[in-house]
This record gives structure tokens, sequence and C-alpha cells, in this order.
């Protein structure tokens, strides 16, 4: 048909008379009319392709390609001395990596709600080099479908303004004076984690009632790079302080959290002898009379119940060992220096790390509640005198500066023995953990590596004011 309306219009356009003074008969005319034709219909599809191509842009993202990585939690597992039957695998290489495993890890914002709609909706596409895909074009992936070396994932454009987390940031606002608090509570830094030393009063994660939490404040001031954010790997209750360790990466926050995982249930075994103390974590705490033996070793279950239709929860001692709700739960303690007025430090060492473990030891198992732990130790609060306080008041214009230096409120400078409502008296003093950064490039490379050779580093927290007055007064 084109060919027929070339023909007639080549005709309908020449004239004989034309001829010899052009120098050009019918035949090159016509050519040239067909080439005209057809180079202005293969500019006018190259202009709609590339249309096409912007819209398709517009329309959709693309997440970084995927490379075989460290897998983080084989890699804890080793750091953990967990044995295996089997061959262990290669931790330079992730081989079960799915197309959701991989969204989640390079969107972990992204709620898994959200993640598992679009694959239903079939709109998840992997953009691959392999000869089976045509003309490079992006084809529909399965939720479990695995990542080949160099796969690129394209989500909807929609996604990023649906995510929770740019929704957030552009409702909160953050201050020059949070960021100068924030940095000046870390204690340690390397490219794979932070540790910071938690104020009493300051959650570490955010719920109902919560306006200012660790972790978010961590992801808008300590990241690592534009995609990286810290990690909590472990929690520190609200109105305990201390050492806080957080993963700036995921890889390094699988790694950790892995690693205190693997230390609960090895110590759940109770092979108390032959253990290897991968993290060796010190707590102190002022407590309410004296242990009867000088130190010890308590290995007692925990289990929760509810309360008020379940409006509250509590910890408490198993009356069942056997029982499912039960969960072993071991800390070591010793008194350190000796008893004074009625109070008495210990030294806590948590084997496990149950909730509230430490508080639920100390008042229902030793029979001395942590001071300022009114939820474990409210009877004997009730009867608690403030200690007599002499010389130790403080000077009108330091407590203004301590006041300028705290934008969150936490009234930092209050909670010794000698008010009438102390705070809780517990603090993570010292952690020691394996090296993460040196850990994750030697899993990196080809050969096997020693991890009896692998270095520890050790963090140490000093005492909260609160708790440095009320050792004060005791020792004056």
């Amino acid at each position: 048909m084109a060919g027929r309306f070339l023909l007639r219009r080549a005709i309908y356009r020449w004239t004989p008379s034309a001829a010899p003074c052009s120098g050009k008969g019918f035949l090159p005319f016509f050519y040239n009319e067909f080439r005209y034709h057809y180079s202005t219909n293969t500019i006018e599809k190259e202009t709609q392709d590339e249309n096409e191509k912007n819209s398709r842009k517009n329309k959709w993202f693309t997440l970084p390609p995927f490379t075989h990585a460290v897998d983080g939690v084989s890699l804890g597992k080793t750091l953990a001395g967990r044995k295996s039957n089997e061959k262990e695998e290669d931790l330079a290489t992730n081989s079960t990596m799915t197309a959701i495993k991989w969204i989640n890890r390079c969107c972990p914002e992204l709620p898994m709600s959200l993640v598992q709609k679009l694959f239903r909706l079939r709109q998840v596409r992997r953009e691959s080099f392999n000869d089976e895909m045509q003309e490079g074009r992006p084809k529909r992936v399965a939720a479990k479908d695995m990542m080949n070396h160099g796969d690129r994932i394209i989500l909807p454009v929609t996604v990023e303004k649906k995510s929770p987390s740019v929704q957030g940031k552009a409702k909160v606002t953050y201050s020059e004076e949070e960021m100068k608090f924030l940095h000046s509570l870390i204690l340690y830094k390397d490219p794979a984690v932070v540790v910071i030393n938690k104020p009493p009063g300051m959650p570490v994660q955010g719920g109902i009632g919560v306006k200012r939490s660790l972790d978010e404040l961590a992801a808008a001031y300590l990241r690592c790079n534009d995609s990286e954010f810290p990690r909590l790997v472990h929690r520190l209750d609200r109105d305990c302080s201390g050492v806080l360790v957080m993963g700036r990466t995921q890889l390094s926050a699988s790694v950790l959290h892995t690693i205190f995982r693997e230390k609960t249930c090895e110590a759940s075994k109770h092979d108390l002898e032959q253990r290897r103390e991968i993290i060796q974590k010190t707590y102190w705490a002022l407590v309410i009379g004296s242990p009867r033996r000088s130190k010890g070793l308590i290995s007692v279950p925990l289990q929760k119940v509810v309360m008020d239709n379940g409006k509250f929860e509590r910890i408490t001692v198993a009356d069942n060992a056997q029982s499912s709700l039960a969960q072993s739960a071991i800390t070591e303690y010793r008194i350190i220096g000796s008893p004074c007025c009625g109070y008495t430090w210990l030294e806590l060492s948590p084997l496990t790390g149950r909730k509230h473990q430490l508080r639920v030891h100390c008042a229902e198992v030793l029979g001395t509640p942590i001071v300022g732990d009114y939820k474990y130790g409210w009877q004997v609060h009730k009867n608690l005198e403030p200690f007599p306080c002499s010389g130790l008041s403080q000077d009108p214009q330091e407590e203004l500066t301590n006041k300028k230096l705290d934008p969150f409120g936490l009234n930092l400078q209050s909670g010794n023995i000698s008010d009438k409502q102390p705070y809780l008296h517990l603090h993570c003093k010292e952690m020691i953990l394996p090296d993460i950064s040196v850990a994750a490039q030697r899993a990196k490379s080809p050969t096997d590596f020693d991890i009896e050779d692998l270095e520890s580093i050790k963090f140490d927290a000093p005492l909260p004011s609160h708790m440095q007055k009320s050792w004060d007064l005791l020792i004056s």
C-alpha cells in the first residue's frame, strides 16, 4: 500500500517538461521521493521511542545492581563460635538472595506489606544482561526469584513518595543543639559500628508518646553515607544508661544482631564452663540492701505476665521452668566495695539478654531492688528516705549551663539518692566486642581467616551524673 501511494504521488508531482531542465528522469525523481518518505518515518519513530523511554524513566526508578556480598548471619555465627555438622558456606558469597530480600536490603524503610503488594500486583521488574532477555527490556520478577550478578530491580516511582521515612523527614525538624548533644555521646566510631553513652531517660526506639528516640536521631545525625544509617542491634531500657552499640551498615548490624542472639542461645544451654565469651557486658547497679553472698551466679528463668486486660505487662520469675512461656535467664554478680548506709554497689554480667533480666533478678531473686526501679521495687521505695546530703550543692551558673547543653529536657543533673525520687541506678559500664570492621574485610578475602586472631574492642562508659553523685555521697 505504501509503494502504490508513493508511485501515485511521484506521477502526480513529476512533469516531463521539468526533466530536460533539471536533468532528471522519472526513476531518479521516484527514488528521491521514496528516500525522503522513509527517512521522515524513521526520524519520527526514533523520536517516539525516545519519548516513550523518557516516559518510562519518569514512572520507574532502579535499585543498585546486585553483587555478591558477605553473608552477615553466617559471619555472625562464625564469630560466635557456633559449630555446624555441614561444611560452612563461603562467607563472601550470598547465593540465596531473592528479589524480595534484595529490595529489603536496598530499601529497608519500605514496609514489608508494601513490598509484598508490589509483587502481587506484578509491578516489580528485573533488568538483566543475560541472553534470554529481549532487547534488554526488563521483565516481571517474582518475590522468590533468585538474583544474578548485575541484575537491577525496577520499582514504580510512586514507592518513593509512599516511603514513611521520606514523609517523616519532611515533618521532623532538627537543631544544631541536638546534633552537638548526640555527637558528645559518641564513645567510639569506625566504618562498621558507632558506640554511644546512652543518657538515662531517653528511649532507644520510637513508640507511642515518644517524641525523640535514639534510633531516629542517629539516622539523622550519624549516617555513614546517604543510603546507610545506624541500626539498633540490642536494647537498653529507657531509664537505663551506658554503652549502646549500633551497626552503621546493614552488614555490620546483621553480624552484631546474630552475635547477640547466639550469645543468649548458647548461654541458655547451661554450658557455662565451655562457652566462648565473644561478647562481654558489665553493668553497675546501686541496690537497696545487700546480697547474702559477695558473688554468685543466678540461673532463674523468667516469663512475661500480662495484666489489666493487656494494658500492662510485667516480667516475673517463672514458677515452672519447663513451661513454654519460661525463658532461661543467667546473671553473674559480685559486690563492689562494701555496703554502706543500707546501699550496695553491684557488678552484674548478664549471660543472656532477656527483657528486664537484671532488674528482676536483683529484686525477686537477691531481694535487693535497684535504686529508682519503681516497677519491681515499689514497696521498698515507699519507705525509702532521701540520703542526707551536705557539701554537694550545684552552682546556679553551672546548673544553667547544663540545661543549655540538654536540648531534650532530660534533667540529667538530678536523680541521685539525696533526691525524693531518684533515677534508676543501672548503667552498662563496659562492653567487649569483636572488631566487626576487620572481620568483614577478612571475610571478603578468598582465604579463610582464623577468628582466634581477631582482636576485640573494649568500650567503657563513665557513670551518669546522678550515679556519680550517689557514688560520691556513699564514699564521703
